[in-house]
């Protein structure tokens, strides 16, 4: 158990004995206080401030857990981006060089290895069909045209899969479907090779 659960545990508890000892201790002080001025008023007011600084301090630790949570998960996704975007600058590196170098394929290695951090398990999946038609494109160390287009609709495939893992919930809110969106982005390599 972390530690803001058990703050929040104390919290909540440290409250209700707060209400619970208040109510008593109302009950008491009020036939008590009977003849004494305002006194009833005045127990009354201890034990809401007590009751709101302990409702409002249980409320700010949840939202600082709320707050961190967010901003781990935001944390993430921008590795998770820059991931993908290291990526795909070594792949353009690779179909843009006539002849591939084996300092290229070490940089393609270790972006493989954060890929196994970051990535979802289909971007996985589809990175290693990728791997496949690189390596059968580059089988030979040249990069022809032929085989930059063959390895270009690979990463079009990729893409999707990329796409769909940092935008997914974004792009069920849109006006397109997924198909619609996978079939442009296939379509946009085929118009660009």
């Amino acid at each position: 158990m972390n530690q803001l659960s058990k703050t929040n545990i104390f919290l909540t508890l440290l409250s209700a004995i707060t209400f619970v000892g208040g109510y008593f201790f109302l009950r008491l002080a009020y036939h008590m206080s009977d003849k004494m001025p305002f006194t009833q008023e005045i127990v009354l007011v201890i034990l809401g401030t007590l009751a709101t600084v302990l409702i409002t301090a249980l409320l700010l630790n949840k939202q600082t857990t709320i707050e961190l949570e967010k901003e781990q998960s935001v944390k993430f996704i921008e590795l998770k981006t820059q991931t993908y975007q290291q990526l795909i600058d070594s792949i353009e590196e690779i179909a843009s060089t006539p002849e591939v170098q084996s300092s290229m394929l070490n940089k393609l290695r270790f972006n493989s290895h954060r890929l196994a951090i970051f990535a979802s398990p289909a971007v996985l999946d589809e990175y290693e069909n990728f791997l496949d038609v690189l390596n059968k494109q580059i089988a030979d160390k040249h990069v022809s045209s032929q085989d930059a287009d063959a390895i270009s609709q690979a990463l079009a495939k990729l893409t999707i899969y990329i796409r769909r893992d940092l935008l997914g919930e974004l792009d069920t809110q849109s006006h397109h479907t997924q198909q619609e969106i996978d079939s442009q982005i296939l379509e946009n390599a085929k118009h660009y090779v």
